[in-house]
């Protein structure tokens, strides 16, 4: 177990993001009936308590011996940032000595969270702030659920997007362990259509999600040759984009889940007709979606620019004319730091009170 498992206040270990399993466990060690890993699961995820002392069906030897060394593991946001266009940029405890970030999005009927799985990332892609700052630690699944269940539209969220701080693939069992409490009918019982777990491509781990779940899934591409890709995303010599694409045709997009592709545009470096033809040619046959991503410029990266809206138009139609369906998504958030490459969470001694 991670150092980062355990409360830091109090050394018991959070509850939250265990599985039914793990629950079970739980129950066993402290001489519980079977039945009342269930109870606390509904607790955890249904009621959405803060303690232990309000499982109150337990019996109070029982709570009394898991608040010994257990504790319920929720926390509220450190900080609430809220954008002219209706984004909210949540700051919470992180890992390593950094906090991470979540991002609520409202869109008429529908309401995204995207949430973080690591403090920092390690694949140092070009174009990241989270990249920027290196790795701090990875995220348990008790304080990604944590993302979801602490904010106060938790209620009437729509959709959950894996597309914050950090490599999901890189965080594979806490991300797993999350989809479930989110899947599964004793956690909070959503359907999968709902969750978007993004990669950048990590071969092995992406297969055993799309073996083991049926999330939706998007691939960051931002270009369709190697060599491109490798100056701008160093995971490109481990795990060259046209293996992953391989693998990817080895599964279903038609029905159960969707296939997305990333594309960040840049003038002059990825805007072009030629990169459109190769796009298209790369993902032919594939039931999938294109979504072209505005570049929100970060410090210290100032020879990659944002391209026009036009030339944005202009890739997007010629993917459709290719028979690619492609969009431009909509940027939200970009004045509170919150869109796409912009979150980077901050060090302790930076928090604002």
């Amino acid at each position: 177990m991670n150092k980062e498992d355990f409360d830091t206040a109090t050394s018991r270990i959070p509850l939250l993001g265990m599985t039914l399993d793990r629950l079970a466990q739980v129950a066993a060690e402290a001489n519980m009936p079977g039945f009342a890993a269930r109870q606390m699961a509904q607790w955890l995820y249904d009621k959405r308590v803060l303690s232990v002392d309000e499982m109150t069906n337990l019996s109070k030897k029982s709570r009394e011996m898991l608040s010994r060394r257990y504790v319920v593991g929720r926390e509220e946001p450190l900080l609430a940032t809220k954008s002219v266009d209706g984004t909210v940029k949540y700051l919470f405890r992180g890992a390593g000595g950094r906090e991470v970030e979540s991002v609520y999005i409202p869109d008429g009927d529908r309401a995204t969270l995207c949430v973080s799985s690591q403090a920092g990332c390690k694949m140092n892609c070009r174009f990241c702030m989270t990249g920027k700052q290196g790795f701090h630690g990875n995220l348990s699944a008790g304080q990604i659920v944590n993302q979801i269940l602490s904010i106060p539209d938790s209620r009437t969220l729509t959709n959950i997007v894996y597309m914050g701080m950090g490599e999901p693939m890189d965080n594979i069992d806490a991300v797993i362990d999350s989809i479930r409490v989110m899947t599964e009918p004793w956690g909070l019982a959503w359907s999968p259509r709902r969750i978007t777990v993004s990669s950048i491509g990590r071969i092995k781990e992406l297969r055993r999600l799309l073996d083991t779940t049926n999330v939706n899934v998007a691939i960051s591409v931002h270009s369709p040759f190697a060599s491109e890709r490798l100056g701008l995303m160093p995971v490109e010599k481990a795990f060259p984009l046209r293996d992953v694409i391989a693998m990817l045709r080895e599964y279903d997009f038609s029905h159960q889940r969707r296939l997305s592709v990333e594309y960040i545009m840049w003038r002059g470096v990825n805007d072009d007709m030629r990169h459109a033809d190769a796009l298209a040619r790369l993902i032919r046959g594939m039931h999938c979606r294109v979504n072209l991503i505005r570049f929100h410029a970060i410090p210290g990266v100032e020879e990659l620019q944002p391209c026009g809206q036009h030339v944005m138009v202009a890739f997007r139609d010629r993917l459709n004319q290719l028979g690619v369906t492609a969009t431009i998504r909509a940027s939200r958030g970009e004045d509170i730091m919150a869109a796409c490459g912009m979150l980077a969470g901050r060090p302790k001694d930076a928090r604002r009170s």
